[in-house]
């Protein structure tokens, strides 16, 4: 099912860095530069959605979500909806305290408000008091001892190496509502099933229809925060009406698709100004 997407807030893109972190905001469709870094970094999305891309893989970060990426993996963030992104580098001594491979936590009510005063008009407004070094640690320690304390969510959706498996999942990012079972899928680039479940499993660590509800989860995440009701969302992903949808939702979630899309909404009036190019 086609959809319209909706018009943006952000009519442009700002940008604020700093040495240990930086602010975007960006209207949806916004896409980065490919890079590395030489620290490893948290993101987060304060409202919208980011999409981050590695060779490993498609992280989706969520409004309730943080993503790590460690120091020199080859990475691009998209944003999806108008975008609040926070971004927070880490020392060596803080960053080997977290995965080394990309990996999406939970955020808490304390990782998120320390995330954000991190990254707030402090780094980037002289009217604003700074921190100072002291206290800034003492903040990168404690989002560091919460993140530690979260579970690895499983909203990272792993990319194919095999030609099999990558000719499948172009043809679902495409079509995402496609219902085709495995061995459907299978007659049209000719290999069994069984082949792609044994791929599935020994490449990407799950099943196919584990990774399909992955892809279509982002696939709502996406559309939701383009401003689409849940009823439509539901079925443009591919679910057979909205109840299957908000039991898949919120078991990956954590809240239900109408809640998530209510206080991106509430956090998305309050977290974007208006907006005025920097000169940076």
């Amino acid at each position: 099912m086609p959809v319209r997407r909706q018009p943006s807030r952000i009519a442009d893109v700002t940008s604020h860095m700093w040495p240990s972190g930086g602010r975007h905001l960006w209207p949806s469709g916004e896409t980065s530069e490919v890079q590395s870094h030489a620290r490893g970094h948290l993101v987060y999305a304060a409202s919208g959605v980011l999409a981050l891309h590695t060779e490993r893989g498609t992280s989706i970060v969520p409004a309730n979500r943080v993503a790590w990426t460690p120091a020199g993996f080859t990475h691009y963030h998209r944003a999806h909806g108008d975008t609040d992104m926070r971004i927070v580098f880490l020392a060596p001594s803080l960053a080997r305290l977290l995965p080394d491979h990309p990996s999406v936590f939970l955020a808490s009510d304390l990782a998120r408000e320390v995330l954000l005063a991190l990254t707030g008009p402090r780094n980037y407004d002289d009217a604003a008091p700074g921190y100072s070094r002291s206290a800034r640690s003492r903040l990168l320690r404690v989002l560091v001892d919460e993140l530690g304390e979260a579970h690895e969510q499983p909203l990272h959706l792993p990319e194919p190496r095999d030609d099999r498996l990558q000719a499948i999942a172009r043809m679902l990012y495409e079509t995402p509502a496609d219902n085709a079972t495995l061995a459907e899928l299978g007659k049209t680039i000719g290999a069994s099933s069984r082949t792609l479940s044994r791929l599935f499993r020994d490449e990407l660590g799950m099943t196919f229809y584990e990774w399909r509800t992955q892809l279509r989860i982002y696939h709502a995440l996406v559309l939701l925060a383009d401003g689409h009701d849940v009823i439509r969302t539901a079925y443009a992903c591919g679910w057979a009406g909205p109840s299957s949808f908000i039991t898949a939702f919120t078991d990956i979630i954590g809240t239900t698709p109408g809640r998530y899309r209510t206080s991106r909404q509430t956090t998305a009036r309050t977290s974007h100004p208006t907006v005025v190019r920097s000169s940076e």
